[in-house]
């Protein structure tokens, strides 16, 4: 272990500060990663006043395996996202869906607040670290730990080829959503506000592109009929009266937007077309590697812009997402 390990915390003002965390032995299970790439996620904002180490989309490389870590090794490429550790032998952790743990998960923002992405090294339990695959720079892999996997887990469980998908917002998470629903064979409609990022989105494989800024009818803008699935990934909740009208009988919509608020839907015109409301966050060990590697099959790749994992590069990567100018992940280098 390294005797001290530099991290990057949240603060009482808002602002990160440099700080350390003590080296210390690792225990059964644990991994010393160091890290290479990690990604700012609009998430992280909402966690800069805890005292905390931001940062849940890491990518790096084994430097040290704990006792009884058999199925890594050291200098292993791996990534790491939202979840750090559960109880492994509930239901859901022994089909390796530990994020879904009914009795003692571990995710970030509530527990181990001295590890994270932004930092020289994080210490992290070997059943919730990714190996990444050769064709994949650690760079591009550090944002699919948490954004990839996030559109990716409702798509493949749910999308059939041929259908229609619909995406709001081009950002982030929507330009991977692109990606992975064209790869999976659906009919890809994009929604964005402007046509400022038409020609991106027909790139990414959106089929049809509607600008919704000032239109009241959106159902009236589209080309190829109504949507089976409808992927929101928009920073802000829509409004739902607008979306449900596109929607086919039976479809479904997928509200991946993060807020602490509630969620109020129109009753009436969800329950006439028989409308299905699905939660989603990352899917299980199986779903990740799956997702690496259709990543890499597809040629999907996140649009990063690098900073370096500095005080003065993750402010600036920060300013950058809070004005809306990231094209589209900000990669911390270290």
């Amino acid at each position: 272990m390294p005797s001290d390990i530099t991290v990057f915390k949240g603060s009482e003002s808002g602002q990160l500060v440099q700080s350390i965390t003590p080296g210390a032995p690792l225990q059964d299970g644990q991994v010393l990663v160091k890290i290479h790439h990690a990604s700012l996620c609009g998430t992280d904002l909402h966690y800069l006043h805890s005292d905390q180490v931001i940062g849940h989309e890491g990518a790096g490389v084994v430097e040290e395996l704990g006792p009884g870590v058999k199925h890594l090794r050291i200098g292993a490429r791996v990534g790491f996202g939202w979840h750090h550790d559960s109880c492994g032998a509930c239901p859901e952790c022994l089909r390796g869906d530990g994020p879904h743990c009914r009795v003692d998960p571990h995710a970030f923002g509530d527990h181990e607040l001295d590890q994270g992405g932004f930092a020289t090294h994080a210490v992290w339990q070997a059943d919730f670290l990714h190996p990444i695959p050769d064709a994949l720079s650690t760079a591009d892999a550090a944002p699919l730990m948490c954004a990839g996997m996030t559109v990716y887990t409702p798509l493949i469980r749910n999308v059939k080829p041929g259908q229609r998908v619909g995406v709001v917002g081009i950002g982030a998470l929507g330009h991977l959503a692109i990606q992975f629903a064209a790869a999976m064979g659906a009919e890809v409609v994009a929604f964005s506000g402007t046509d400022s990022k038409k020609s991106e989105a027909i790139k990414f494989g959106a089929k049809e592109f509607v600008a919704t800024k000032g239109k009241k009818d959106l159902a009236a803008e589209l080309k190829g009929g109504l949507l089976n699935h409808l992927v929101v990934t928009t920073s802000a909740v829509p409004d739902w009266n607008q979306y449900i009208g596109l929607m086919a009988p039976y479809g479904s919509l997928y509200p991946l937007t993060i807020s602490f608020g509630n969620l109020e839907i129109p009753i009436i015109p969800f329950v006439v077309k028989s409308l299905n409301f699905v939660g989603s966050t990352v899917g299980s060990r199986v779903e990740f590697k799956q997702m690496l590697d259709f990543a890499v099959l597809h040629d999907i790749r996140p649009v990063i812009e690098k900073f370096p994992l500095t005080l003065d590069g993750l402010a600036e990567a920060k300013s950058k997402m809070e004005k809306g100018e990231l094209r589209y992940k900000a990669v911390m280098e270290a």
